[in-house]
């Protein structure tokens, strides 16, 4: 067991951790000196040419680039025209008339309308859209931020139309509608127990939850009862989607009859706006979950031709390269924006202004690039070099049979490198099979608790960080973000680690 290059392989996690959290160092500082760290541990200690630690980089570079900063400048260009344009207050008008209250108005638009994004979207999304939505409602920024990121925990595993479940299957060689199963499974009890938290949150306390206790409880089992379903029956495209649409209904339903029996000093004063003007005021909203629909692999025939459009370069030169695929109409950065400029036209609004707004929405990403690009290329570096299969193999070797207490936390820390569900599947599992079938242990649980890990890292990976200060206008503020969202990070990891363990026993018991 070779401790030196263990302690050296989280050398660069251990750094971010410290400037983004202790030191209060911006992301776009942090994660570039993050990224310089990593290349110089690789090229000198784990003896990584210099020219394909470069092009590890390089590699990581693009993708931050594409899909990922393209696709967070298309959720935020879809809030921006619609702020511009008025329809935001609409929409704000529209879900005031539902409820006044904050703590039922976080279920809906962070719960709900955020899971909804994840699962159509994913890339950020969820947290860049809610969290200004929440702002404008009045709710603190940093609040807002660590709320849609506590929010988008859960959905992740499901996201972009089940892309990391379906990832994490071909990587493992294992059955997708099985694991699909028992990733629903093992994240139930969380999705039950994270709206008590964000009504706790924003509500100043554990007494928050006493009047609103049933719609709460309600918005967690409307999500994750259905997933479980729709993953055992369908398999891993749908089971966000139809949970968060399903949870949107319920938690309305809820707060509506909360409203009449509560009605007083909390009720709004503004009218609802008719069901037409409101559906029109949604429209890019509306426009976005069409689009991405009809582009997914639920509508074979026109996926297959959009994922046609694209390009391949090889841009990593060691061994293992794979050429990266550009894939132009498909990915969800360009339906977004497609989508958008519709809404606007539909709207009324004029193609110049549409584009101006679009305009201005990429140069306010320009701290939120450096970032991003930073994290991703130091991940690519950190898998290339194997500094990320060192820290894993190291902790396979040192647990044995309590390996399965620690399987979701390879996972969180895959996603809170690379800042994605899907990647820390690809990094970590067929590690997670191996280790599973080494320790004779239940090969698809143990595989599973590496997504549900993943869900978890999400909440402190620096990119989503990013995503959030972007959202929220916090840039150099992500320190502090972290450190609010680290304590209930740490709580949601225990609750995963224990339960995994504890329910695994009885599946290994069982032989499933």
């Amino acid at each position: 067991m070779h401790w030196g290059l263990f302690i050296t392989a989280l050398l660069p996690i251990i750094w971010l951790i410290f400037s983004l959290g202790v030191l209060k160092m911006a992301g776009s500082k942090a994660c570039t000196i993050g990224l310089i760290l990593t290349l110089l541990l690789a090229i000198f200690i784990f003896k990584m040419p210099i020219i394909d630690s470069l092009t590890a980089a390089l590699e990581g570079a693009v993708m931050g680039i594409w899909p990922i900063v393209y696709i967070i400048i298309a959720a935020v260009f879809t809030y921006n025209l619609t702020t511009t344009s008025g329809s935001m207050a609409t929409i704000r008008e529209g879900l005031s008339s539902i409820t006044s209250d904050k703590r039922l108005l976080v279920l809906i638009i962070a719960w709900g309308f955020g899971g909804f994004l994840e699962a159509i979207a994913g890339f950020g999304t969820a947290v860049a859209i809610p969290a200004s939505i929440l702002i404008a409602f009045g709710v603190n920024p940093i609040l807002s931020a660590t709320i849609c990121l506590i929010a988008n925990t859960t959905p992740t595993a499901f996201g972009a139309i089940g892309l990391p479940v379906t990832t994490l299957a071909q990587i493992s060689g294992l059955d997708v509608l099985h694991l699909s199963y028992l990733v629903t499974i093992q994240l139930l009890p969380l999705i039950v127990i994270i709206p008590f938290v964000m009504v706790a949150l924003i509500g100043g306390g554990i007494k928050a939850i006493r009047e609103v206790w049933a719609p709460t409880l309600a918005a967690g089992l409307a999500f994750g009862l259905p997933q479980v379903f729709v993953a055992r029956f369908l398999g891993a495209e749908l089971p966000a989607i139809i949970g968060s649409i399903i949870c949107i209904i319920v938690t309305v339903w809820f707060a509506r009859r909360f409203e009449q029996k509560h009605p007083g000093a909390q009720k709004t004063a503004l009218k609802a706006p008719s069901m037409n003007h409101f559906v029109l005021a949604a429209m890019p909203f509306i426009l976005v979950f069409v689009f991405v629909m009809l582009a997914s692999p639920l509508v074979p025939p026109l996926n297959h031709f959009l994922t046609g459009i694209k390009s391949a370069l090889t841009i990593y030169t060691g061994a293992g390269a794979k050429p990266y695929v550009f894939n132009w109409v498909s990915t969800p950065g360009t339906l977004i924006i497609l989508a958008t400029i519709i809404g606007g036209l539909v709207q009324k609004m004029k193609l110049g202004q549409i584009f101006k707004i679009l305009g201005k929405t990429a140069v306010q990403m320009v701290q939120t690039l450096i970032t991003v690009c930073a994290i991703v290329a130091l991940a690519k570096v950190m898998g290339y070099s194997g500094m990320i299969a060192t820290i894993a193999a190291t902790l396979v070797g040192l647990l044995g049979a309590f390996y399965p207490v620690v399987a979701p936390l390879i996972g969180a820390l895959g996603t809170f490198v690379t800042g994605s569900d899907t990647s820390a599947n690809v990094l970590f599992g067929n590690l997670q099979r191996q280790a599973a079938v080494a320790l004779h242990d239940s090969t698809y649980w143990v595989v599973a608790a590496n997504a549900v890990g993943a869900t978890a890292g999400k909440m402190i990976s620096p990119q989503s960080i990013a995503v959030a200060s972007a959202a929220t206008n916090l840039q150099g503020q992500e320190g502090e973000i972290l450190k609010q969202s680290m304590k209930y990070f740490l709580g949601y990891l225990v609750v995963i680690c224990i339960w995994i363990f504890v329910s695994g026993l009885f599946i290994h018991a069982l032989h499933i």
